[in-house]
C-alpha cells in the first residue's frame, strides 16, 4: 500500500478534528429530534388509549360563576344579631328643643327699630328750632341807605358832622323787623333822636340796636327771642335821620364797641 504523505502534516490534523467535531453533532441533534418524538408519540398514544375526553373551557366558567352566586347568597342570609340592652338604640336627644336652643346656630342681633314719622318729624322740628336759635340774618331786607362809617366823621343832611355807627336798611313803613338771632331783650323805650327802641342781648358781648322802629311794637323787656321772632315794625321816628325817609337803624355792639353790622352777619361781603 502506498503511503500518503502531506507536505504540512500541521493542517491535515486541524482538518480531520473539524471534521470529526461537526459529524458529532449532526448525530446528536439527530438523535434528540428522534427520541422528542418517540416520547410525543406515546403520550398521544395514551391519551387515545385511555379515551380522555377534551376540556371544555365554557363549562368551567359556569360552575366559577355559579361559586361567587352562592357566596353572595350565603352572605346576606346570615342572621342578624337579637337585640339586647347594649345594642338598643337609646332615644334621640332634640338638639333644637326650646331648652337647648338651635344647633350652631348664631344668636341674631336685635333688629334695631326704624324711627316712626312722628319721630321724623320731632327731630326735623328739633333741628329747625336748633337753626332758628343760632342762625343769624339782616333785620329787615332792603338797601342800604348809610352804611357803618367805622368811627369816621359823615355829613348828615341836617349839616351835621357825625360818626355813623350803624347801618340804615331801606324798607316800606309797616315791614316786619326781626331778631337778627336769639337773645334776650334788654330794654325798649323811645329817644328824641332815635324814636322807639329796642335792645336784646344776643350774647356772646354781643348787643343789638334796633332804632326808628314804629310806636306798635310787639316785645317788652326780658323777652327770649329766637332767630327771626318779629321785634316790630318799620317806621320814621328817628328824627335825626328823618330825611332819609322810612328805614331801620340797626347797630351792633361787640364788649361795648360799635362794629359793623354787615361784616357780622354777612362777612364774606
Amino acid at each position: 500500500m502506498k503511503k500518503v504523505k502531506f507536505k504540512n502534516p500541521g493542517r491535515a490534523m486541524y482538518a480531520l478534528l473539524c471534521a470529526g467535531l461537526l459529524a458529532v453533532g449532526i448525530a446528536s441533534v439527530a438523535g434528540y429530534k428522534a427520541a422528542v418524538n418517540s416520547v410525543t408519540d406515546g403520550l398521544i398514544t395514551q391519551r387515545d388509549e385511555a379515551d380522555i375526553p377534551d376540556v371544555d373551557y365554557s363549562a368551567v366558567d359556569a360552575v366559577l360563576n355559579d361559586v361567587e352566586k352562592a357566596k353572595e347568597g350565603s352572605a346576606s342570609n346570615v342572621p342578624s344579631a337579637p337585640e339586647t340592652e347594649e345594642n338598643v338604640l337609646q332615644p334621640q336627644i332634640d338638639v333644637n328643643s326650646e331648652l337647648n336652643g338651635p344647633l350652631n346656630e348664631p344668636e341674631k342681633a336685635p333688629e334695631e327699630e326704624s324711627p316712626s314719622d312722628g319721630a321724623y318729624a320731632d327731630l326735623a322740628e328739633g333741628l329747625e328750632a336748633l337753626y332758628y336759635e343760632q342762625a343769624v340774618m339782616m333785620p329787615v331786607n332792603g338797601e342800604i341807605l348809610c352804611a357803618y362809617s367805622e368811627g369816621e366823621l359823615i355829613k348828615t343832611s341836617g349839616g351835621v358832622w357825625r360818626t355813623h355807627d350803624g347801618i340804615d336798611i331801606g324798607a316800606a313803613e309797616g315791614t316786619k323787623v326781626k331778631s337778627m338771632t336769639s337773645g334776650v331783650v334788654t330794654d325798649v323805650y323811645n329817644d328824641a333822636l332815635w324814636g322807639c327802641c329796642v335792645t336784646v342781648d344776643h350774647g356772646n358781648a354781643l348787643c343789638g340796636c334796633y332804632y326808628g322802629l314804629s310806636p306798635d311794637l310787639e316785645v317788652k323787656t326780658g323777652d327770649r327771642l329766637n332767630s327771626g321772632d318779629v321785634i316790630g315794625t318799620v317806621g320814621n321816628t328817628a328824627d335825626i335821620e328823618s330825611d332819609s325817609g322810612p328805614h331801620l337803624h340797626f347797630a351792633l355792639k361787640y364788649e361795648n364797641r360799635w362794629i359793623d353790622p354787615i361784616s357780622y352777619i354777612e362777612p364774606m361781603k
